[in-house]
């Protein structure tokens, strides 16, 4: 099998039709397996199957989970087994590849239906809880499964290390580095004046928005042209209350973004700002920021810091301290000769995260729990899971 096209079946916990790190994660993950000649085909919940890719098996509607510190949308209803089942039998796998196989709901299924070369994938970072500890048992089980573990960083592999004991092989998220070079900034962006840009929900206080919308003052008081760009979901007139006249006027909302306003927002930016306060293992977006050569400022989090090279490839403020925020952006946006370097070195760091150089990483670990003429098959021994696994339900309705 060495050098051989791979079937690869991949499992998606997250709503396939709602953004988000994971989601998108396996989307230039298929798209790079793909184009390297691989067989990929993707299970995961969905809203609907109307506009999903043809590689995508849609588990049915996801139910809203909270979950690390936010709000998944995740998928377990009846038909959900007899979909997994199908989806096993038909696909004819050589490897099974599992994100997040902690996260409640698709991802633990399949666990407990497959056996044979599995392989699974932690995102997060996630502290010891009263959920992780009541699936405990579940977690060694999908530990014994496993022949492949891989962490995208190193906070996501403390978190397998601290709640299961077991280690992984990092390979960071990818980015693809080339879709971010060249864009077209929006009309009259960055403009005259200086401008930042925002992306994330704006109702999710992990995402930081408040700690932006306490530093714009004093930014503003130093740049009096400033404007902001506002990118993701989000109630705009919830965002805007309560501000004072001249900032909320400053404020310029694009709701959900497609790609392609994504890239052209960041070409809109003097600087990108990713203000989260907590919960998060990577940092894709700071790459994405990076290999459009916009200098970042982002709060000092473990995991960004190591993305942005501890300061070296992007600004980093206090956590949750706007002031310290305004600082850091006041002396960036003065600096152009400054901005003009962490540019730079943002685009040569993010280049060492391209798909190119991580589907590889990816693929080798394939390649070393696959056996040739063994498949990914159904195992039904799993305990109270594998009861309900053996109830059956509906029957399943594959894409493509």
């Amino acid at each position: 099998m060495l050098g051989e096209p791979l079937r690869i079946g991949i499992v998606c916990p997250y709503a396939w039709d709602v953004p988000g790190g994971v989601q998108f994660h396996i989307r230039d993950l298929t798209k790079a397996l793909t184009q390297a000649g691989h067989h990929v085909g993707v299970l995961a919940p969905a809203d609907s199957n109307k506009g999903l890719p043809d590689y995508v098996t849609s588990t049915g509607k996801p139910i809203a989970v909270s979950w690390n510190g936010s709000v998944a949308r995740l998928g377990l209803r009846r038909g959900t087994v007899d979909i997994i089942k199908d989806w096993l039998r038909t696909g004819d796998y050589d490897v099974m590849h599992v994100h997040e196989p902690m996260a409640p709901g698709v991802s633990w299924v399949a666990m407990y239906a497959a056996q044979g070369p599995i392989v699974a994938t932690w995102h997060s970072s996630i502290e010891r809880s009263r959920v992780l500890a009541m699936t405990e048992e579940m977690g060694q089980t999908i530990m014994e499964k496993l022949r492949g573990r891989i962490a995208v960083s190193e906070l996501a592999r403390r978190t397998l290390v601290d709640h299961l004991g077991g280690d992984a092989i990092l390979i960071p998220n990818g980015v693809d580095c080339a879709s971010f070079t060249k864009a077209e900034p929006f009309d009259g962006w960055p403009g005259p004046g200086k401008s930042l840009f925002f992306l994330g929900r704006s109702d999710e206080p992990r995402k930081g928005l408040p700690v932006l919308l306490g530093a714009l003052p004093e930014i503003i008081d130093r740049h009096p042209d400033l404007r902001v760009l506002l990118a993701g979901p989000g109630d705009e007139k919830a965002v805007r209350k309560g501000l004072p006249k001249d900032l909320a006027g400053r404020l310029t909302f694009q709701g959900l973004v497609s790609e392609e306003d994504k890239v052209r927002s960041f070409h809109s930016a003097t600087a990108y700002v990713a203000p989260n306060t907590g919960g998060e293992s990577f940092g894709i977006v700071l790459l994405e920021a990076m290999a459009s050569r916009t200098p970042v400022i982002a709060s000092d989090l473990e995991a960004f810091t190591r993305v942005l090279d501890d300061g070296r490839a992007g600004a980093l403020f206090r956590n949750e301290d706007p002031a310290d925020l305004a600082r850091v952006a006041n002396e960036l946006l003065d600096d152009p000769v400054r901005r003009k370097e962490l540019a730079e070195r943002g685009e040569k760091r993010a280049w060492l995260y391209d798909w190119s150089r991580v589907t590889g990483e990816i693929v080798d670990v394939y390649r070393s729990v696959a056996i040739p003429g063994e498949k990914v098959t159904e195992d039904f021994s799993g305990m109270w899971m594998g009861r309900i696994l053996r109830r059956g339900g509906t029957k399943s309705r594959r894409r493509g």
